[in-house]
């Protein structure tokens, strides 16, 4: 079929606009087929999936031919599922067929809209919905931590039911892994610390007064053999000031920013050689007015042995370092480092302390001689790791580090 006189038709009417101004209804709408309203094509191509037939397998390429009727071709298909994620597919040169390029999601409806044309040119449509058969075994992605307020460090966390080991597989989830930031998207990127683990954080921190909001466009979607996406809730965070804290353990002084201005320094105590406090940045975990310390839950015993009941405590390890009261220590909060690892202060700078502080807010100790935090087995060490360093965890970045091992998450028990 030519179709060079349809062409030159569109090409003078064209020519008779520009050159008849406002006779330009001489091309009015009924005089050209494409202007026309779709006829009915369902005589004129056929599916592989029956409309009204039971739910069909996901795993079955959808299939769309033309019929040839009256020497119609197909000239465009969209098949959108329920979710309104459009089915990708490829349409031949002839336009004789059109087939899906990707596997159907499970457990959802497709509405699938053909457009055709005849020998004159003449537009057509058929419109057929289906269904898919569920998920046999379904991948869960749970968001962490819980919507609420956090601070500006604070790392998103996607754990999954069933551990993501190929790499074409751990692209296909991180890309349905989705983050939106506003007013304005910041640049950031997922890391997979474990097979079925993976956080997320912007290169730098996030905007204070933001709002993040994570979702999954997993459902349904095929990610191995009889395994689909589970529905996922969403996860919405509201990100509070930008409120830095910085000690230094040489100095023993704490100096407490608020969105770039020093708000206070405090005179504190840190951990003494063997003892010694953790350099680096790592991210509030949570708040405890009174929690009860003893050495042997951290396997300290003998002359170094404590059992403490200690107050306003602010918790940034798992291991149990904390910013805490400790009036036992103000003699030497200023001037010498005498704790067993955490941050020791009076109760009256804990107690302000822990009312200006709160989850997601950054604590960073430098100056100590003890080791430094460590990513991800002992809190959130996520900022530790430079941008270059966190893009190789990922699978769109950079892929997946080699020879890099699931950590332990256990450690639950305090030090003082």
């Amino acid at each position: 079929m030519s179709h060079t006189p349809r062409l030159w038709t569109v090409v003078s009417c064209s020519l008779l606009v520009a050159s008849l101004g406002a006779g330009a209804t001489a091309c009015g709408g009924g005089d050209h087929p494409l202007s026309a309203n779709p006829y009915d094509a369902a005589d004129q191509v056929a599916f592989n999936q029956a409309a009204g037939s039971r739910p069909v397998d996901p795993d079955r390429p959808l299939e769309v031919t033309a019929k040839g009727a009256g020497g119609s071709r197909i000239t465009d298909v969209t098949a959108v599922d329920t979710h309104g994620r459009r089915l990708a597919g490829e349409l031949s040169a002839k336009g004789d067929r059109w087939h899906s390029t990707v596997p159907l999601a499970a457990g959802v409806r497709y509405t699938v809209t053909v457009s055709t044309e005849n020998d004159k040119g003449a537009p057509g449509q058929r419109t057929l919905a289906f269904d898919t058969t569920p998920a046999k075994k379904l991948l869960k992605v749970e968001f962490g931590p819980e919507s609420g307020t956090y601070g500006v460090g604070q790392p998103v966390v996607a754990e999954l039911n069933e551990p993501v080991k190929d790499k074409a597989t751990r692209t296909l989830v991180e890309r349905a892994l989705v983050v939106d930031v506003k007013p304005q998207q910041v640049e950031g990127s997922w890391y997979w610390v474990s097979d079925d683990t993976l956080h997320f954080r912007p290169k730098d921190y996030w905007p204070a007064h933001s709002t993040v909001t994570v979702r999954s466009n997993l459902e349904g979607i095929r990610i191995g053999k009889d395994l689909h996406g589970a529905a996922s809730k969403q996860l919405k965070l509201d990100i509070g000031d930008r409120v830095e804290v910085i000690t230094d353990a040489a100095s023993h002084y704490m100096t407490f920013k608020r969105n770039g201005e020093v708000v206070t320094t405090l005179p504190v105590t840190t951990g003494k050689p063997g003892f010694a406090t953790r350099n680096g940045t790592k991210v509030v975990l949570g708040k405890q007015y009174y929690v009860r310390m003893r050495g042997d839950t951290v396997g300290i015993g003998g002359s170094e042995y404590y059992n403490l009941d200690v107050y306003w405590a602010t918790r940034v390890t798992w291991s149990g370092e904390y910013v805490h009261a400790a009036p036992w220590s103000v003699g030497s909060q200023g001037y010498a480092n005498v704790s067993h690892g955490c941050t020791g202060m009076s109760t009256g700078n804990a107690a302000w302390f822990f009312e200006n502080i709160r989850e997601g807010d950054l604590v960073t100790v430098v100056n100590s001689i003890g080791e430094w935090m460590t990513p991800f087995d002992n809190g959130f060490g996520d900022w530790n790791l430079d941008w270059e360093e966190w893009r190789e965890g990922s699978t769109l970045l950079k892929g997946v580090r080699d020879g890099y091992n699931p950590v332990d998450h256990a450690r639950l028990r305090p030090q003082v």
